[in-house]
């Protein structure tokens, strides 16, 4: 399976992020809800993680900061059959025999199961739970369209995207008018003329503005969007993820009960 967990779990303060803010939004989310952790990992590689990111002091337990703990969950099929649930040892890291099917055990971590396992141990229905991932595919997209989660995606590379935003949204705004200036050009022909106006001049320079664009996000150009086109990734996101953001410690920035709202989109015969 190759060393990258293992050299991972070796070298944590080279190849892991820790935040001191972390923690404090768990025990605020806590407060108010349950909070689970769903992983693919194993529960030595999960354990080591964990501790090291939530254990600040020698009295907190990582698994304290959740009411729910479930590793080796092989999402995406997690969201779908999923698999056998059991019970891990955490003394050894060795899953116990059998299947367990009994009532959630706060300190217990388990092991498989699915999506539909976890509504019932944290007795809840799928609309009311916001499941916070990092994957498109494998986080958000199978569980909102299997399960109907809410979905929080994390996109770390948003903080680069709104850098070059503000510093160069001014060529977008030039592409939109050059859109418009086209618009305008053939909003009085009739459905008969044959002789289009010329406007290869304006496509050109329209090249060049996309380009530039693309190349101020870096070689493989931005995970958005392509000039004033979205990139398929941000199409899925737009329908898939009900919030996104660079971090979930962006939540911190809002009281626990805010009302987050989609700003109106006209369609295309509304605009």
């Amino acid at each position: 399976q190759g060393i990258l967990k293992d050299q991972t779990i070796k070298n944590l303060d080279k190849f892991v992020i820790k935040d001191p803010n972390l923690p404090v939004l768990l025990r605020r989310i806590k407060k108010v809800a349950k909070v689970f952790l769903a992983t693919n990992s194993d529960y030595n590689y999960t354990e080591a993680i964990m501790r090291y990111l939530l254990e600040t002091t020698t009295t907190d337990s990582w698994r304290s900061f959740f009411d729910l703990v479930v590793v080796d969950t092989r999402k995406p099929q997690f969201f779908a059959d999923g698999t056998v649930l059991r019970q891990v040892d955490t003394n050894t890291g060795k899953l116990r025999i059998g299947t367990y099917t009994g009532d959630l055990q706060h300190g217990t971590v388990y092991s498989g199961g699915s999506a539909d396992i976890i509504c019932d141990l944290l007795d809840m229905k799928g609309k009311e739970i916001l499941y916070v991932g990092d994957h498109i595919f494998g986080d958000i997209l199978k569980s909102k369209k299997r399960q109907g989660w809410k979905t929080f995606l994390v996109v770390p590379e948003l903080t680069k995207e709104l850098q070059v935003w503000e510093e160069k949204k001014y060529l977008f705004e030039e592409l939109k008018r050059l859109d418009v200036f086209i618009a305008e050009q053939h909003k009085h022909l009739g459905s008969n003329t044959i002789n289009a106006t010329d406007i290869s001049l304006v496509q050109l320079r329209m090249k060049v503005l996309t380009y530039r664009m693309d190349m101020s996000y870096g070689q493989m150009g931005s995970l958005l969007r392509s000039g004033a086109k979205q990139t398929l990734f941000a199409s899925q996101l737009v329908r898939y993820a009900d919030l996104y953001s660079s971090s979930c410690l962006n939540l911190l920035n809002f009281p626990s009960n805010y009302l987050f709202m989609a700003p109106p989109v006209l369609m295309a015969h509304e605009a």
